[in-house]
C-alpha cells in the first residue's frame, strides 16, 4: 500500500524519504521502510499541546527548545518523528534534527500504535542515545518516565491521576496526569 500511494517499489533511501516533503499523514523512515499513521486524534493533539505548554516554558529556561511533530535522524535511514522533543537549540530551518541534539523525546500512546511507541522507538531512541522518553498514556494521562542505562531504557518513574511529580532532568517541570486529559 505504501509503494502505491508514494509511487515506489522497493526499499526507501534517507533521501527519498526527506524528498518526499510535507504529507498529510505522518510518515516515519525505520530502516528503508516507510511507517504511516493517521492523524491523531483531538484528544491526543490537546494532550500534545498541554504537555508542550508545560515543556516549552520549562525548556527556555535552561536554554533549550521545545519542539512537536519534527523529523530525528537517530541514525541515517531512520527517522521517526516524535510528539514532542526537548532539544538543544538548532537550526529550525533544518528538515532533521539529529539525536544527538535531544535530551528528551514524549510520545503519547495511541491505541493503534501503542506496540510502536513501546517497544520499537523505545528500542531505536535508547540506542540513539536519548537520555530521557517520556510515555504519555492517552485514556489516563498516566506518565512513564525512562531512563537511559546503556544501549537501553530502566524505568525512572511512574505517574498517575493524584500525584504530582516535579521532573528535574532534563528540565524543571511539573506535570499533573488528570491536567492533561481534562
Amino acid at each position: 500500500m505504501t509503494a502505491a500511494v508514494f509511487g515506489h517499489d522497493g526499499p526507501w533511501t534517507e533521501e527519498e524519504y526527506l524528498a518526499l516533503g510535507e504529507t498529510q499523514q505522518r510518515v516515519e523512515l525505520f530502516d528503508g521502510s516507510l511507517h504511516l499513521t493517521p492523524a491523531p486524534t483531538p484528544r491526543h493533539q490537546r494532550i500534545s499541546r498541554k504537555l508542550g505548554n508545560i515543556f516549552e516554558t520549562a525548556a527556555e529556561a535552561v536554554g533549550l527548545e521545545l519542539l512537536e511533530a519534527d523529523n530525528v535522524r537517530l541514525r541515517p535511514g531512520r527517522i521517526p518523528i516524535p510528539d514532542l522533543v526537548v532539544t538543544d537549540p538548532v537550526d529550525l530551518d533544518e528538515l532533521v534534527i539529529e539525536a544527538n541534539a535531544v535530551h528528551l523525546v514524549c510520545e503519547i500512546i495511541s491505541p493503534s500504535n501503542a506496540a510502536t511507541d513501546k517497544v520499537l522507538k523505545m528500542h531505536y531512541y535508547a540506542a540513539a542515545g536519548i537520555e530521557w522518553y517520556l510515555l504519555v498514556e492517552q485514556e489516563t494521562g498516566a506518565l512513564r518516565l525512562y531512563r537511559r542505562q546503556g544501549s537501553h531504557y530502566a524505568e525512572h518513574s511512574t505517574t498517575t491521576r493524584g500525584q504530582t511529580p516535579t521532573l528535574t532532568e532534563p528540565v524543571q517541570a511539573t506535570i499533573r496526569p488528570e491536567d492533561l486529559v481534562s
